[in-house]
């Protein structure tokens, strides 16, 4: 029999990207957290707005975890993850381009930022 304490070691695992290799049923479980993963490989920069041209605020780190608070509109960005006008919320006054996260889903994944 599994405790509560193994099962969320096992969660803990597949967040990190282990267990299940990062795959879909990570970003399926991370999603049902609003946790999201940055595509592998990058160093996604955090901007003030949904846009390139908006000022840096910081950049994450490879193999970031990120809460998506709510989405918005903006710039169109192509990425690791497709092409999007999608910029997610992070913090406020922090966006990063949701063609650098791996949602698993080409359109929205949280509410709509209010304005």
């Amino acid at each position: 029999m599994t405790t509560q304490d193994e099962r969320a070691d096992e969660r803990a695992d597949e967040y990190a990207g282990e267990g299940t290799g990062g795959g879909a049923a990570t970003v399926m479980a991370a999603a049902a957290q609003g946790s999201f993963q940055v595509a592998p490989g990058y160093r996604v920069k955090v901007r003030q707005g949904p846009s390139t041209t908006a000022p840096v605020v910081r950049q994450l780190a490879e193999g970031a975890w990120i809460q998506i608070r709510c989405q918005r509109r903006g710039q169109r960005v192509s990425g690791p993850c497709g092409t999007t006008d999608i910029w997610d919320n992070i913090a406020p006054g922090q966006y990063v381009s949701d063609a650098y996260v791996r949602t698993g889903s080409s359109g929205p994944v949280a509410p709509a930022c209010a304005s």
